[in-house]
């Protein structure tokens, strides 16, 4: 008999937007996508919104540039949890109907009370409601809530892809409020249904929410919905051990975009972070789809090192491709609220990116070394350039001049030339470099004299010099 169809993998990142998109939210979504679209699957996006007094436009529009940025593209449009409460409230009332729930009209008063009973009498705080097995006609006509109905014997396991088996012992479960007085959904309800109807096949989420995947699964098996497959992933952590915090550094996706991270890097450095593929540090993302898996996740929370970061990006933006590169420095200039490119700068930019993006870290820095290219005639030196440009090393320049309008504009010749002028006045190129570098770049430390020149071409080069010697 021929084998049944694989079910298509779906996976899903379903953030709150009440804030900056945190940089775990990040991570966690990197291994949904990597996950998803490394079998073909579909990998979704979910704003759970549900918290209308936290939850802001300019949250949910953070979190799709976040999205955005680190080139995580997902199927469809994103989803309102929100919108979706009246389907989260069916299915509170279906259970109801089937005899998995029931009306709880318990004040709040009454709750308290127990709960500080059970403390005195060093018993479970979880409350066990009188109302569970009432008969209806008992029922007053008062505000109620409905309460799911979890079993009190036995054990519930979760199995776990990262996590292995963890086991829950049934008498920890209190029966949860599915539906409040209001009519409103919880957030416990709404996660289930959300992901049951959106066709969720893989929960893949921080540990933070382990000791839920209990409590969900109530809804799952008293629906008779399958249950997806878990994944619950350790949290980030600071250098100190401590949960990555403000007092770390940068938290927020949007704060490393704007500190000139390339999303490659990023993508790269956060796959790593808790994930590995025997000792490969560096790698693409047609490699990270075709390597990452469920079971290579460790179960103890990654340390974020930014000089690895650091280093990763360096080797990202080494690797791109010149055009490639010149597009995402267009967009960082964007994002950071900087001029745009003439189109003039943008040739040499281009023309200049293999020396340029050597050893740059960061789209700031690739625009440190580029000074000489952004900057326009006349230049102006700083204090430490202006300091090469005395009396005898203008007058070295003034003679230079000459030769360079006739010489052959290549580098060998450019070479020989220098050298030859240098060797011609006893002395070192050296000493001719640092004259030439504030000529042409205003800086004391930049690309090789020769790069620039070549760059620049002889018209500009010449005039730079004439400026400087003048």
């Amino acid at each position: 008999m021929p084998k049944p169809a694989e079910q298509q993998v779906v996976t899903r990142i379903a953030p709150s937007p009440t804030g900056f998109m945190h940089i775990g939210t990040a991570r966690t979504a990197l291994f949904n996508w990597l996950y998803a679209r490394g079998r073909g699957g579909k990998f979704l996006l979910r704003i759970e919104d549900t918290d209308r007094a936290r939850s802001t436009p300019e949250a949910t529009d953070a979190i799709l540039r976040g999205m955005e940025w680190l080139g995580l593209d997902y199927d469809g449009e994103a989803v309102s949890q929100f919108e979706q409460s009246a389907r989260h409230a069916e299915v509170a009332n279906q259970l109801l109907a089937e005899g998995h729930a029931y009306k709880c009209f318990a004040t709040q008063d009454e709750i308290a009370a127990f709960r500080e009973e059970a403390r005195a009498a060093g018993t479970s705080t979880h409350y066990r409601s009188p109302w569970r097995d009432a008969d209806a006609s008992t029922h007053p006509d008062a505000p109620y809530v409905i309460r799911i109905k979890a079993p009190r014997e036995g054990q519930t396991v979760i199995r776990d892809q990262v996590q292995g088996d963890v086991t829950i012992q049934n008498e920890q479960l209190d029966d949860m409020i599915l539906l409040r007085s209001d009519g409103s959904p919880v957030y416990m309800l709404a996660v289930v249904v959300d992901d049951h109807d959106m066709g969720v096949t893989h929960v893949i989420r921080g540990d933070d929410h382990l000791n839920n995947a209990a409590r969900q699964m109530l809804i799952y098996e008293a629906m008779g919905w399958p249950l997806p497959v878990y994944a619950h992933i350790p949290l980030i952590y600071g250098p100190d051990g401590k949960k990555l915090s403000k007092r770390h550094g940068a938290t927020g996706v949007e704060e490393y975009q704007h500190m000139g991270y390339p999303a490659s890097g990023m993508r790269n450095y956060l796959a790593r972070l808790g994930w590995s593929h025997g000792d490969d540090e560096f790698f693409t993302d047609t490699q990270a789809l075709e390597w990452f898996d469920l079971p290579s996740i460790g179960k103890s929370p990654a340390r974020f090192d930014f000089k690895k970061l650091e280093n990763l990006c360096g080797q990202h933006i080494a690797h791109t491709e010149n055009a490639a590169l010149l597009h995402e420095l267009q967009e960082y200039l964007v994002a950071t609220d900087q001029l745009s490119l003439p189109e003039a700068k943008k040739t040499l930019l281009e023309a200049a990116m293999p020396q340029l993006k050597e050893r740059a870290k960061t789209y700031g820095e690739l625009l440190d070394k580029a000074t000489f290219i952004m900057a326009d005639r006349p230049i102006v030196p700083d204090e430490k350039a202006a300091g090469a440009l005395d009396t005898v090393s203008r007058g070295i320049l003034k003679e230079l001049t000459p030769h360079l309008q006739n010489v052959s504009w290549c580098r060998l010749d450019l070479e020989a030339l220098l050298n030859g002028f240098a060797e011609e006045r006893d002395t070192k190129f050296g000493k001719l470099a640092a004259p030439l570098r504030a000529a042409l770049a205003g800086r004391s430390a930049t690309p090789s004299v020769f790069d620039m020149m070549l760059v620049l071409g002889r018209d500009e080069t010449i005039a730079r010099i004439e400026d400087a010697a003048a």
